[in-house]
């Protein structure tokens, strides 16, 4: 490899690196969120599980090889070698621009907290450069099908996961919470209910998250075929004893027997178990519901972290094949082990480092969360993608669309006002600039590259170091707690007292509520309340910025408070909630 092409490879590694830290902090939300908000798990609890699960998955159980063309967005005849030539190397700097815009999208995403899908990101930046491909080369090679399936999805996929929840926490309602007597309801209904729930997560375990397992159990002479435990891909049948089962007969009764063995450890459990001994925590049903919760929860990192690490390396190995192959692409590519490492590792630090900021707009922002509200979300996302990723279907979902789509079903369970619909549009938005908006990226890089080596490298470190700028210069805006604790006259900012922060917090609220209150009366005595409105709205913004100041201090270990942080966070929650819903009463005047 010449020391130019080797400085491409080195710069293509970072990107994908960037990529996949970009992934965990993002999806993270998608395993985590709603035990975060139902405070199942501790904010400090749920990322370290989901960091090792989100590894685990990416390192273990992903497949060995990978399509080079991603997603089967661009359709590329492999068998026509002069084609293969002349795309070869502008496919693998265009990899590259896809890997930087989506990467860039996601970060300016996280950076706002909003949970979006790194699948469509990731396709989005290969559907712009392919549109600058098809005009290079005078050939087609998008296929438009797959991205009207993916645009199918952004509908299908949050109203599906939105009616299982909704009828998943129906049943838990009307079977359990509802009754007269709801601890002894649940000894004997919640192993029930845990049949159905176990049979879903076995038989998504093996076609999703396993999938590269069984293909490395076939290569090595473990299992005779692996379409014994795997739907396969086309002209399959409903009939699980057939060869060309979509739900083979082996995958049916391991998941059966997952789910028969989790029934009757439940029930167990439940039979031995003191409802009314506890003391603190959480008290009756809800106790069960951590636990089922956590391990749904486990199950969607697992299942995260080996299928969507290819989101970063599938592009990168394929950009590894070109530099190792004599500049040639073929249709599978190799994922050596290093690259399966940095993929696995990016995605961990990116748990750990940033996942906080989507995990709180899914935990909290949309609606409150209760731990059989959470499992109950958890439960439908898991439900739908299982179904929409099947053969008969094979509709693209996004677990992040129909993760939120199952918070909003829960949420609606308790009516339509428990929903805060003006965070769910800023949700549906970000969903909507996905494509595009890698795309657009996408499409500036690539063509400013020119598939030159010595551009690409001048331009992936400019955007990396703008992104960081960029970043970093709109905190300028943003209202600190070193500046509010002295405003409102607190302690030494090495010192506060947990009281103090709250206090901190408690004022920007206050001003919030007041500027709403003017707005109404001005509205009721027949004026124009635009200014107060706008006021009402800056003030929220204030208060959120406060908010998230304190989040991340009180999260670096930096202030040792008299208390534990996860209730700190809790009371600040529920104290910004006032907050939002005095923006929310402005915006309706």
């Amino acid at each position: 490899m010449e020391p130019l092409m080797g400085l491409v490879l080195f710069v293509s590694i970072l990107v994908c690196a960037y990529l996949a830290w970009n992934i965990g902090a993002n999806d993270v939300a998608n395993a985590m969120g709603t035990s975060v908000g139902s405070r199942a798990l501790t904010l400090k609890q749920a990322v370290i599980i989901a960091a090792i699960f989100e590894f685990i998955g990416a390192f273990f159980a992903g497949d060995a090889v990978t399509d080079t063309v991603r997603k089967g967005i661009l359709v590329v005849d492999f068998d026509n070698q002069a084609l293969v030539d002349a795309i070869s190397a502008d496919l693998m700097y265009g990899f590259i621009a896809a890997m930087m815009a989506a990467a860039v999208w996601l970060t300016i995403a996280t950076r706002y907290g909003l949970p979006v899908s790194t699948t469509h990101s990731i396709i989005g930046g290969i559907i712009g450069v392919g549109l600058v491909m098809e005009v290079q080369h005078e050939t087609s090679l998008i296929d438009w099908e797959v991205v009207e399936k993916v645009a199918m999805s952004w509908i299908a996929s949050p109203v599906m996961g939105g009616l299982f929840a909704f009828f998943t926490f129906w049943v838990i309602r009307a079977t359990i919470l509802d009754t007269t007597d709801p601890e002894a309801r649940a000894r004997w209904m919640a192993p029930i209910l845990a049949i159905p729930t176990f049979f879903v997560l076995g038989l998504a375990l093996q076609f999703k998250a396993l999938k590269g397992f069984f293909a490395k159990a076939q290569d090595n002479g473990w299992i005779e075929d692996k379409y014994d435990w795997l739907p396969v891909k086309e002209d399959g049948s409903w009939n699980p004893m057939m060869d060309d089962a979509w739900f083979p007969i082996n995958s049916l009764i391991l998941a059966g027997m997952i789910s028969i063995i989790a029934a009757v450890i439940l029930a167990y459990i439940l039979r031995n178990y003191d409802f009314k001994g506890e003391k603190e925590g959480f008290h009756g049903v809800e106790r069960i519901f951590v636990w089922l919760q956590v391990i749904a929860a486990a199950y969607v990192a697992f299942a995260h972290g080996a299928n969507d690490r290819s989101n970063a390396i599938g592009p990168m190995a394929a950009v590894y094949q070109v530099l190792s192959n004599d500049g040639q692409l073929g249709a599978v590519a190799d994922v050596p082990t290093w690259l399966v490492l940095l993929g696995s590792v990016g995605i961990a630090i990116g748990v750990v480092t940033w996942g906080w900021r989507v995990m709180e707009t899914i935990g909290s922002k949309i609606t409150d969360i209760t731990p059989t509200r959470g499992f109950a979300a958890t439960f439908g996302a898991a439900t739908t993608v299982l179904i929409f990723s099947m053969p008969f279907l094979a509709v693209p979902v996004s677990t992040t669309h129909t993760l939120v789509g199952g918070v909003v079903g829960v949420g609606l369970a308790g009516g339509a006002k428990a929903v805060d619909f003006r965070v769910f549009g800023k949700i549906i938005a970000s969903w909507l600039a996905s494509l595009p908006a890698a795309g657009f990226g996408s499409i500036v890089i690539y063509v400013a590259a020119g598939s030159q080596p010595i551009n690409m490298l001048i331009i992936i470190p400019i955007a990396l170091a703008l992104v960081g700028y960029v970043i970093w210069s709109t905190r300028d805006g943003e209202v600190y707690v070193d500046e509010a604790l002295a405003d409102a006259d607190g302690s030494e900012v090495g010192t506060p007292t947990y009281f103090e922060l709250f206090h901190v917090h408690a004022q920007a609220v206050e001003e919030t509520v007041n500027h709403m209150l003017t707005a109404v009366n001005i509205a009721a005595d027949g004026g124009d309340p635009s200014e107060a409105i706008e006021a009402t709205i800056s003030a929220e913004l204030r208060a959120d910025n406060v908010k998230n100041d304190l989040r991340r201090r009180v999260g670096s270990g930096k202030w040792n408070l008299l208390m534990r942080s996860d209730d700190f966070y809790h009371m600040l929650n529920r104290q910004d909630r006032i907050a939002d819903y005095a923006q929310n009463v402005a915006e309706q005047l």
